[in-house]
């Protein structure tokens, strides 16, 4: 029978309460565009072996990353994962863990959190990290919400050339949390965050590289960020890039939210990632999420602990610096065998590579008349300016099969001048013959 545990009155009673007219009310922040005005139009039951060959008809227009020249990326980056991570992460202790509610028996869980940490710090140059949250996203506005914290100000100053993903969950934070957001107009090329910077600024959000794949030195604008009181928040969207340019923490960053996602994780259509996040020792009390420490016990032998939670679920409450819940354990422990197999030397190879083939794509573009590199510095990914809109140049290479970057007016579709704007990435994946096809795809459509 059908499990129905509420009456309507029951229903009634409870919108009520609530002073909704009814349960399509509680809905209201869903746009109309996402929500769905009947039943999807499927047929009301099928065998299962049915179901399977439909499904599998619908997966098979999908195409996959690797069997076509793929210049994606935009945030979530192609990279080659060593079939060792897959095989160590499925090992059944690694996969079914959850959360150490009782820390103290989890060393095994603890003890990789621990590594974890130690390697963002590292990367990042920074002085602690947490045990990761849910991506980089999050991280952005946790980061935000805890500058929040440590100057007591409510205003954040924004970068153009932040994620739009990024801008828009900081933007969806600060609606409900009550803080101000003074974003950039998200055109590539110099700002100067630094006139915006005032006594009531809490922090300054860059991205490095950014949005458009620009690499900078930031500690100018770190320096004028410390002089007023506030902090400097630097995002960083692909980890790899740490193995060639200068980290954050040595440009006098206060706060890294970075996405971890180019080590040990695939594209996953967009997820599960892992959020990386690590800031100043002094900041230590005000960072969300969990931190993992080391410690010995009674018989002197070495251990792991919870050093710090501050997430609400752990008796703090109303005194929580987060609300975020959980780490995402998997994906870090992914991001931590990927980057140990790797080491150092091996990152820092790894990066060049990404370089060199990036190199490589924006010097056969700019061959092809009409179209212009916006860049002066960039690590795997760079924007181009074509002659005509880069959406319909995108689209007619996706009919011959080349995955050529993305447009930023998918991000941005209302924005004047950023309609011809591409931006393409590059990894260790590239082959030659996959910047041949982009090349010559590129010169017949264009």
């Amino acid at each position: 029978m059908r499990y129905l545990p509420l009456t309507e009155r029951d229903r009634e009673e409870m919108l009520a309460a609530l002073g909704a007219p009814s349960i399509d009310a509680l809905f209201a922040e869903v746009p109309a565009a996402a929500r769905l005005d009947g039943p999807v139009g499927l047929p009301r039951a099928k065998g299962e072996i049915e179901v399977e060959r439909a499904i599998s008809a619908m997966a098979a227009r999908n195409v996959v990353a690797g069997s076509v020249p793929f210049f994606v990326g935009a945030g979530v980056y192609r990279h080659h994962i060593p079939a060792a991570v897959d095989h160590l992460i499925q090992r059944g202790e690694f996969l079914t863990s959850y959360t150490p509610y009782q820390p103290e028996i989890s060393q095994g869980t603890l003890q990789y959190l621990f590594e974890f940490q130690t390697q963002v710090a590292l990367l990042t140059g920074m002085e602690v990290a947490n045990a990761s949250l849910y991506d980089g996203a999050t991280a952005c506005a946790e980061a935000v919400m805890m500058a929040n914290r440590v100057t007591g100000r409510r205003k954040a100053v924004l970068s153009g050339c932040l994620h739009p993903h990024y801008r828009e969950v900081c933007e969806t934070y600060a609606r409900f949390l009550g803080f101000d957001l003074a974003t950039q107009d998200p055109a590539p090329g110099d700002e100067d965050l630094g006139r915006l910077v005032d006594r009531g600024t809490s922090c300054v959000v860059v991205q490095n590289p950014d949005f458009y794949g620009e690499a900078r030195d930031y500690s100018g604008l770190a320096r004028v960020c410390h002089g007023a009181g506030a902090l400097l928040v630097v995002v960083v969207t692909e980890i790899l890039s740490l193995g060639a340019i200068r980290p954050p923490g040595e440009m006098g960053a206060d706060i890294v939210a970075a996405e971890g996602q180019s080590l040990g994780n695939a594209l996953n259509f967009g997820g599960p990632h892992v959020g990386l996040f690590a800031a100043r020792d002094k900041f230590v009390r005000q960072m969300p999420g969990r931190l993992v420490g080391q410690t010995a016990d009674l018989d002197g032998r070495r251990g792991w602990v919870l050093t710090l939670s501050t997430r609400e679920q752990h008796i703090r409450r109303e005194k929580a610096t987060s609300n975020i819940c959980t780490n995402s354990g998997l994906c870090a422990l992914a991001f931590t065998i990927h980057l140990a197999l790797l080491g150092e030397a091996g990152l820092v190879r790894l990066a060049r590579l990404n370089h060199a083939a990036a190199v490589a794509v924006a010097e056969r573009l700019e061959r092809i008349p009409g179209v212009r590199l916006v860049n002066r510095a960039f690590f795997n990914e760079f924007t181009v300016r074509l002659p005509q809109p880069a959406a319909d140049v995108v689209e007619a290479l996706a009919q011959t099969r080349v995955l050529a970057g993305v447009p930023v007016s998918r991000f941005y579709p209302k924005r004047d001048g950023l309609a011809d704007l591409l931006v393409l990435a590059a990894t260790e994946m590239t082959t030659p013959e996959d910047i041949d096809r982009l090349e010559q795809g590129l010169r017949e459509v264009l």
